[in-house]
């Protein structure tokens, strides 16, 4: 049995490479130049063997790949499936379903356009407003976390204005900001903003007295208290914010592209919708999952590596 689980992706994989090959693509599609499917399934082969060696040789790699052998085969007989649902047999209204050949075909005969100049513009718009957010966010936290005088004046701020979605501003954005692109990096860090706040403030505020008793009777200035004892305690709760803001700025790039600003991925999109070329629309959504999956995943390493007590209590 687990021979059978382990064995599974090679089967299915198999399956898929044979009916690529045997089958006839309909004629209701337009053709692509190269079978760029067909590639991604031999590229996929030469993976599996190349694991199936290291199978062969660690037993630490063997268990991780038998563990997840039946999900690779799944993902093989989704492709497998959505091809000759597409491809084989048309099945699928083929103008809103493109074959798997014509969306990677986008992704490689536009890759310089999609990853330059697209998701470039889409970087440096997120980039700017998170890391704004996130700035303003701690600031923010800190201070109404320590000072009671900034919390009574500024938690009625957070309170009211945090719970807006930042979408929610666009028609005043774009009237009062001069630039998109400068009305875009204000909702990016208006939705970093609040949760970074309200969970660095939370930290603090939970924070032991203890901790600043004996700091303040070893001589601690007030200084020392807020970056070597009320911060790093404050951290996991501070980490807990910037995935919650992490996530808001991804939805918020997404709807301010799609709005005003005139490039990125999420503009992309949208105009190839309004094209009606749905291969574009999905190589787009593409880029965007593996995208924002590589932000997440090093945001948890750089969580791992400061709270390396906490290592491994919020897994990704």
């Amino acid at each position: 049995m687990r021979l059978a689980v382990t064995l599974s992706p090679f089967f299915s994989l198999l399956a898929a490479i044979a009916l690529e090959v045997r089958l006839p693509d309909s004629p209701k599609h337009p053709p692509v130049d190269h079978p760029y499917f067909l590639y991604a399934l031999c590229i996929a082969a030469a993976a599996l063997c190349l694991a199936g060696v290291a199978c062969r040789f660690r037993k630490g790699f063997r268990e991780v790949f038998r563990h997840k052998a039946a999900f690779y085969a799944a993902t093989f007989l989704f492709f497998n499936v959505l091809n000759i649902l597409t491809n084989k047999f048309c099945l699928l209204p083929p103008i809103f379903f493109p074959t798997p050949d014509r969306i990677l075909s986008v992704l490689v005969e536009d890759a310089v356009y999609l990853l330059v100049d697209c998701l470039g513009s889409s970087a440096v718009l997120l980039f700017t407003g998170f890391f704004s957010g996130a700035a303003a966010g701690l600031i923010t936290g800190i201070a109404v976390g320590f000072s009671k005088t900034v919390g009574y004046w500024v938690n009625p701020l957070i309170r009211i204005l945090g719970p807006i979605p930042p979408t929610a501003w666009i028609p005043i954005v774009l009237v009062a900001f001069p630039t998109t692109f400068a009305g875009g990096v204000f909702l990016i860090a208006l939705s970093v903003w609040f949760p970074t706040a309200v969970m660095t403030s939370s930290g603090i505020l939970n924070v032991q007295n203890a901790y600043f008793e004996v700091s303040s009777t070893l001589g601690a200035s007030r200084c020392f208290q807020i970056f070597r004892v009320g911060i790093p305690a404050a951290m996991p709760f501070v980490f807990i914010g910037l995935f919650t803001g992490t996530c808001s700025s991804f939805i918020t790039l997404m709807t301010a592209e799609m709005v005003g600003v005139k490039n990125g991925i999420g503009w992309y999109i949208n105009w190839q919708r309004e094209m009606l070329s749905y291969a574009n629309v999905y190589a787009g959504l593409i880029i965007i999952a593996v995208s924002f999956y590589i932000l997440i995943t090093l945001l948890f390493k750089l969580r791992d590596h400061v709270l390396v007590w906490q290592k491994g209590v919020i897994k990704w």
